[in-house]
């Protein structure tokens, strides 16, 4: 009774329960469930997680600094497409490679741009782009809507390398995470990220320059973007760009807001991506084992995703400055 009285509540943050529920979850999958606690389907959850992930953490950066990114999947699965379409006509793999890199940052630097200084929201200027990527690329460049790797090609080889016995995905999506966490906590720039989420016009006033780093988060969450789409590729030896009208954005949102990423703006970090990725992955894989059908798990997904955005407008209410921004 003494140690239940002096048990203090307020640690149960949104981050806290998001975690106990991960780890509940597993661990009741593990025991109930044939199949899911074994060597090959822990790979798949960790490749399925590291993706999701390096995705999550370019919104996270967009979404903290006050702003969204919808153009996130298609980014990820037309220049992936279109860089495979160019190896595929005979291109070198150097030339192929910059030319998608270049279109890649130029998308992130055109949809920070119209944002920051033509003062459209972000919400139609990413949805506009995602659909602009898509249409173009898949009527313009790609034959077909899925592309192979070529046969010996390095993308191969990175789906099957290994490091200790664990899929390389979940070093790179470590690294990434590591260097987006130094990037936000130690760096200037980083520490603007989070000024100019939580109050713009102060940031601006300040002296801070707001427009040239809403462009460089945009940048950020296209390049994670090519990034993840890299290393779809490398799992499934191909892309398919049919990726761009399934749930794969909802969930990346949902990562980052059950996570503990404030929609309101300058709130959250890495540690709530892990948190939010951990058990996005989870929850999906376990409803794959029960063999749940696809628009129940969708219903499942929508239902979390709406009560966490419930939660988070409780913890992190809109200010009447967010509610100008139409953001989201």
């Amino acid at each position: 009774m003494n140690a239940a009285k002096r048990f203090d509540w307020t640690m149960l943050n949104q981050e806290r329960i998001v975690l106990l529920i991960a780890i509940l979850i597993f661990a009741t999958a593990s025991a109930m469930l044939p199949g899911f606690f074994t060597p090959d389907n822990i790979v798949t959850i960790i490749r399925s997680v590291s993706v999701l992930g390096i995705l999550s953490l370019g919104m996270a950066v967009v979404i903290i600094g006050r702003g969204i990114d919808l153009s996130a999947v298609a980014i990820m699965a037309m220049s992936v497409a279109a860089y495979l379409q160019m190896l595929s006509d005979g291109m070198s793999d150097g030339a192929a490679l910059a030319i998608t890199l270049a279109g890649v940052i130029g998308l992130g630097l055109i949809n920070g741009f119209l944002v920051a200084y033509a003062d459209v929201p972000p919400l139609f200027v990413t949805l506009a782009s995602a659909s602009f990527v898509f249409g173009y690329v898949r009527s313009q460049v790609i034959s077909a809507d899925a592309i192979s790797a070529p046969v010996d090609h390095w993308i191969i080889g990175l789906g099957s390398f290994q490091i200790f016995g664990a899929p390389v995905e979940v070093f790179i999506f470590g690294a990434l995470a590591l260097i987006t966490f130094l990037f936000l906590r130690f760096t200037k720039w980083g520490r603007y990220v989070y000024y100019a989420g939580d109050n713009p016009v102060a940031a601006r006033n300040a002296g801070m320059p707001v427009r040239p780093m809403l462009m460089l988060r945009y940048v950020i969450s296209a390049v994670f973007s090519f990034m993840a789409g890299i290393l779809t590729a490398a799992s499934l030896h191909s892309m398919n760009t049919r990726v761009v009208n399934s749930t794969l954005l909802y969930d990346i949102v949902l990562v980052a807001v059950i996570g503990g990423i404030g929609l309101s703006g300058g709130k959250g970090g890495v540690r709530n991506v892990l948190i939010g990725a951990a058990l996005t992955g989870v929850l999906l894989n376990a409803m794959t084992i029960i063999d749940i059908p696809l628009i129940y798990q969708n219903l499942i997904k929508s239902s979390i995703l709406l009560a966490a955005i419930v939660m988070d407008g409780l913890l992190n209410p809109r200010d009447e400055q967010t509610a100008q921004q139409g953001d989201i």
